[in-house]
């Protein structure tokens, strides 16, 4: 029986710039918007997402109290490597990133919503995901371009949102890379 050999921290940073080409390295042209979102875990875990998918932003909407020692266990740090910006507003946030020319995609399971996987995503591009309990506001869901679903097979209805929003912004960011650089 063959064990695997761990890979050593210096085998994982090999391929990777250094920490001060990071800070100017150009993101895809995609942002997170997180629509009271409230739970310090998930708001951590999209933090570590947007730096593992190299995005450009994380905004965080909505009235918060985000308990410091959660966010910073669940985000390992990695919020310094990362855009986050903080809005009362959603809507005013979705605005500026419409008015900009970003395809606005909600996560959210509703009447005329699709399969994730089968959307064609644009560069620049917004992923609206929302409220662990109420999912993306009705203002939110009315300046989106398309919402968008993961299909359920099983007997549950729905995925913590940031599970939702791992499997959602993996297909969204590789979809974006694949793209023509203008």
């Amino acid at each position: 029986m063959h064990l695997k050999q761990q890979l050593t921290k210096e085998d994982l940073r090999k391929n990777k710039p250094t920490r001060d080409e990071y800070l100017t390295k150009a993101k895809i042209p995609l942002v997170v918007v997180l629509d009271n979102v409230t739970n310090s875990y998930n708001i951590g875990s999209f933090i570590r997402l947007a730096d593992a998918f190299s995005i450009e932003k994380v905004i965080i909407c909505g009235a918060l109290t985000i308990s410091d020692k959660k966010f910073k266990k669940a985000s390992r740090n990695e919020a310094k490597w990362v855009c986050v910006e903080y809005s009362d507003s959603t809507t005013a946030s979705l605005q500026i990133l419409l008015d900009k020319g970003y395809g606005i995609y909600s996560v959210e399971l509703c009447h005329g919503s699709v399969d994730y996987s089968e959307v064609a995503y644009p560069s620049p591009c917004v992923l609206v995901l929302g409220n662990e309990r109420k999912g993306v506001s009705e203002a939110a869901l009315k300046l989106s371009h398309r919402h968008i679903h993961i299909p359920m097979f099983g007997m549950g209805n729905s995925l913590n949102v940031a599970t939702a929003g791992a499997i959602v912004l993996a297909e969204c960011a590789n979809q974006i890379r694949r793209l023509p650089q203008t």
